[in-house]
């Protein structure tokens, strides 16, 4: 059997990596800087609003524990499925559901007003369980592959990767250094390509980044896309 190609082997982690830095930016730009990607960031605004005195603190605390809870239901579910070729399919489809959510409650709730209305709480809880799912899914099922919505570990592996081919140029080196930059430089397109359309679309924007993830949904039934991912 021949080698899988280059874009079997990372259209996943692209196509994710790109919804992530999509959905990220579009959260951040419409609900007053709430991230749906990663915790970090909302921690880190809440210290942020807390100073200053901003609204929205509660907001941005609450996302820590739907986060750890999105993650225990998600990691559950894996656990008692009794189909475990399906499951990475199954959860695909669980994180386009909820990123059509969080589509359909921002054209409902917009415009939004104030950074501490409990439409931004509903808003900003459907991304953020959309991508909580996500990161469930990169730490158990296809653990192997690299992170798709956190890009602080990426890039410090492109500088190791870059330091390692400029000190030797070899096929094996080239091949993990083009890894790295493909994923970092996604998650860049991601994150610009998200922040244009919503400035053209407003939430219908997050529509065009359902179909990546219904795509791999169905993908992943299939036994040599499970093989090319590994």
């Amino acid at each position: 059997m021949p080698p899988p190609s280059f874009w079997q082997r990372n259209r996943a982690p692209v196509l994710l990596t790109i919804v992530g830095g999509a959905i990220d930016t579009i959260g951040f730009i419409a609900l007053f800087g709430f991230f749906t990607a990663h915790v970090t960031g909302n921690l880190v605004m809440a210290g942020s609003g807390l100073v200053k005195g901003e609204s929205g603190l509660w907001i941005k605390l609450a996302a820590l524990p739907l986060f750890v809870l999105t993650v225990m239901v998600t990691k559950t579910f894996i656990d008692k499925s009794k189909k475990q070729t399906v499951i990475l399919s199954h959860l695909f489809f669980a994180e386009a559901f909820f990123l059509a959510a969080f589509m359909v409650a921002g054209l409902y709730y917009q415009p939004f007003v104030d950074a501490g209305d409990i439409t931004v709480a509903i808003t900003g809880g459907l991304g953020l369980i959309a991508l909580a799912i996500r990161n469930t899914a990169s730490k158990t099922l296809i653990k192997h592959m690299s992170p798709t919505v956190l890009m602080t570990g990426n890039t410090t592996q492109l500088g190791i990767n870059l330091t390692d081919y400029v000190n030797k140029r070899t096929t094996e080196n080239a091949k993990k250094l083009g890894h790295s930059a493909t994923l970092v430089f996604s998650f860049l397109i991601g994150a610009l390509v998200g922040a244009l359309l919503y400035l053209k679309l407003s939430f219908w924007a997050v529509g065009l980044f359902v179909l990546p993830v219904l795509y791999l949904a169905v993908l992943a039934r299939d036994k040599a896309f499970l093989r090319d991912i590994g």
